[in-house]
C-alpha cells in the first residue's frame, strides 16, 4: 500500500464497469486519475467550414467537456479528482510517470491506429522504467484479437460469420465504490479545471443551435434507464425500422455518443438488455434487435482492427477500387445543405447543428453523395461525418461508408435511396424540413420535397424563389442515378478483371519465390508448383 498508480482516461469516461480503474485502485497508496487534452483532436482550426478543430466539430468537443466535468464530479464524490493536462499525450505521460513515481499504469485498450501508436510509445517507456502496465479490453464486448484468431488470423467479413465466432461477453464489474485512494503530490505541474469551450481558443461561438444531447456518465445512465423502462419497446425493437424524420423524440436510444466516449459500458448495456429479454420472453433477435446493434458495433471494430488501411480505398484489400469523381463544388453543396433537395439538405443541416442524425438519414445522404447521385468518393463524406458527428467512431464510421457506397460488405449498388420519396414516406407534411430549412417553412406540403416543381406564384407566396432563396437541384436525380449505376457497374467489372490479373501475378510471384528459395530441392519445387496450379 505504498506505491502510486495511474488510471489514464481517454475513452472509458466512466466509473461503472471500468476494469482499468478497478485494477489501478487496488493495492496503491495514491491514485492519479489523468486525462490529457490532445491538440491532435482539439486545437482550433480557423480554416474549418464550421467551428471546431480539424478533426472534431464543436458539438463533439462540447460533449467531451461535459463528459470530463461529469467524471471529475464523480471522482470528487469518491475523494479523488480528475488531473487534467494539455499537450501531446505520449510526451506528457512519459514525464509524469517518472515525476510522480508511478509504479502501475492502467488504461483501457484502444484499437484505433492513432491510439495504438500513441499507446505503444507510452507502454514502451513504462516498461523500460519497470512500470507495470495493465490495458484491458472494455470499450468493446469482445477482444478483436481473439475473434480474428478464432477465424484463422483473418477478420470475419460478414455479420453472420462474426456472430458465429462470439459467445456471451464477460459480465460487467458489479463493484461500487464508496471511496478511491487519494491523489498524491503532483509537484509543479499545471493542472487544469475542465475548461469552457471558449477557453480552448474557439472564441465567440455564434452557431444558432447545438446538440441537445449532453455528455457524461450520469446522462448516459439516465438515458439508458429511460430507454429500458419500456420493456415492450426494447423487446420489439427492430432496425432498420424507425422514423428518420423524428427529431424531437428520436426513434432510437441515442446511446451511440455515450458508447463512443465510454460514458456507458457496452457490457452493462448488453446485460441490461438480456435481463429484459429474460423477463419478457418473446423478443427480436440479431441483427435487428438492440443486442444486434451492439454486435454490429463489435463487427466493425473487429474488421477495422484486422484490416490494414481500413479507412481508405487504396491499399484496402476488402474495398472495391471505384474511380470516384472529385467535384469540389458538388461536395461543398452536399456538406453545406445546398443541393436543392430539401430532404438531403435538412439532414445535413441537422448534422451541422446537432452533430447527430438518425441512421436512415445517414444512409440517405451517404448514398446521395456516392453511388446514388453525385458519385463523389466515400472518403470525402467520411471526413465530414468524422468531424461533425458527436458519435463519430473511427471503425463504425469507416465501416458504414464502405457499406453505403457499396465499396465493401454490401454490393447491391442499384438499390438507391430516393432524395424525394424516401423522406416523404415518413414525413409527408415535411415538418422535419420546415424545422431545419426555415426558408421552406411556408412551402405547401405537395411541393416541400420538390420545391422547384412549384409554380412561381406558389413560390412567391411561400417567400421562397427557387434559384434565389433556395438552390435549384445540383443534379437531376433520375438521370444522375442512372449514370451512377452505369459507373458502378463499370467499376465492378474493372475490379473483377483486375482481381484476375492480380491473381495471375500473385501465382507468378510465388512461383519465383519458390524457385529462388528452394532451388536446391527440385522435388519440393514440383510439389509447390503443383499445389499452386
Amino acid at each position: 500500500m505504498d506505491s502510486n498508480a495511474m488510471i489514464w482516461f481517454r475513452k472509458g469516461l466512466r466509473i461503472h464497469d471500468n476494469p482499468a480503474l478497478d485494477h489501478a485502485r487496488r493495492g496503491c497508496k495514491h491514485l492519479f486519475p489523468v486525462f490529457v487534452l490532445d491538440p491532435w483532436y482539439l486545437d482550433p482550426d480557423p480554416a474549418a467550414f464550421s467551428p471546431g478543430s480539424a478533426r472534431s466539430g464543436i458539438n463533439r468537443i462540447r460533449f467531451l467537456l461535459d463528459s470530463l466535468a461529469d467524471l471529475d464530479s464523480s471522482l470528487r464524490r469518491l475523494g479523488s479528482r480528475l488531473l487534467l493536462l494539455r499537450g501531446d499525450p505520449a510526451t506528457l505521460l512519459c514525464r509524469v510517470l517518472k515525476d510522480w513515481n508511478i509504479k502501475s499504469l492502467c488504461f483501457e485498450f484502444d484499437s484505433e491506429p492513432y491510439s495504438l501508436a500513441r499507446d505503444k510509445q507510452v507502454t514502451d517507456f513504462a516498461s523500460a522504467c519497470g512500470i507495470k502496465v495493465f490495458s484491458p479490453v472494455s470499450h468493446t464486448l469482445f477482444n478483436p484479437t481473439d475473434i480474428i484468431e478464432k477465424n484463422g488470423g483473418r477478420p470475419p467479413l460478414t455479420y453472420q460469420s462474426f456472430v458465429a465466432l462470439t459467445g456471451k461477453p464477460p459480465p460487467p464489474i458489479s463493484v461500487t465504490y464508496s471511496e478511491l485512494p487519494t491523489v498524491g503530490d503532483t509537484g509543479e505541474y499545471e493542472l487544469l479545471t475542465v475548461p469552457a469551450i471558449q477557453e480552448l481558443g474557439y472564441g465567440d461561438i455564434s452557431q444558432e443551435e447545438f446538440s441537445p444531447f449532453r455528455g457524461g456518465e450520469s446522462e448516459a445512465l439516465r438515458r439508458l434507464k429511460k430507454s429500458l423502462k419500456d420493456k415492450e419497446w426494447v423487446a420489439k425493437f427492430e432496425k432498420p425500422k424507425g422514423d428518420p424524420s423524428a427529431f424531437l423524440k428520436p426513434a432510437t436510444t441515442v446511446l451511440s455518443p455515450y458508447l463512443k466516449f465510454g460514458c456507458l459500458s457496452p457490457r452493462h448495456f448488453y446485460h441490461c438488455l438480456h435481463d429484459i429479454y429474460n423477463s419478457v420472453g418473446s423478443h427480436t433477435s440479431p441483427p435487428v434487435s438492440l443486442v444486434g446493434q451492439l454486435l454490429w458495433r463489435e463487427f466493425f471494430y473487429t474488421v477495422a482492427f484486422g484490416t490494414p488501411n481500413f479507412d481508405r480505398m487504396i491499399g484496402n484489400k476488402i474495398c472495391k477500387q471505384i474511380p470516384w469523381g472529385d467535384n469540389e463544388e458538388l461536395l461543398v453543396a452536399w456538406r453545406e445543405g445546398q443541393t436543392g433537395y430539401p430532404w438531403i439538405d435538412a439532414i445535413m443541416i441537422q448534422l451541422k447543428k446537432w452533430g447527430w442524425i438518425h441512421h436512415l438519414a445517414r444512409h440517405s445522404v451517404a448514398c446521395f453523395l456516392t453511388r446514388g447521385d453525385l458519385f463523389i468518393h466515400w472518403e470525402k463524406g467520411r471526413d465530414v461525418f468524422e468531424r461533425l458527428l458527436v458519435d463519430s467512431d473511427w471503425a463504425i464510421n469507416n465501416g458504414n461508408w464502405l457499406w453505403l457506397s457499396c465499396s465493401s460488405f454490401f454490393y447491391q449498388y442499384y438499390q438507391i435511396y430516393s432524395p424525394i420519396s424516401f423522406g416523404k414516406k415518413y414525413d409527408p407534411d415535411g415538418n422535419y424540413i420546415r424545422h431545419f430549412l426555415p426558408v421552406l417553412k411556408d412551402m405547401p406540403k405537395e411541393y416541400i420535397y420538390e420545391p422547384w416543381s412549384a409554380p412561381l406564384s406558389v413560390q412567391k407566396k411561400a417567400k421562397c424563389i427557387v434559384g434565389k432563396d433556395y438552390p435549384k437541384p445540383v443534379v437531376a436525380h433520375e438521370t444522375a442515378s442512372k449514370e451512377c449505376r452505369k459507373k458502378m457497374a463499370e467499376g465492378y467489372a474493372s475490379n473483377i478483371s483486375g482481381n484476375k490479373v492480380a491473381s495471375q501475378k500473385d501465382v507468378l510471384r510465388r512461383k519465383s519465390q519458390d524457385d529462388n528459395s528452394q532451388a536446391s530441392s527440385p522435388s519440393k519445387i514440383k510439389q509447390r508448383r503443383k499445389a499452386i496450379k
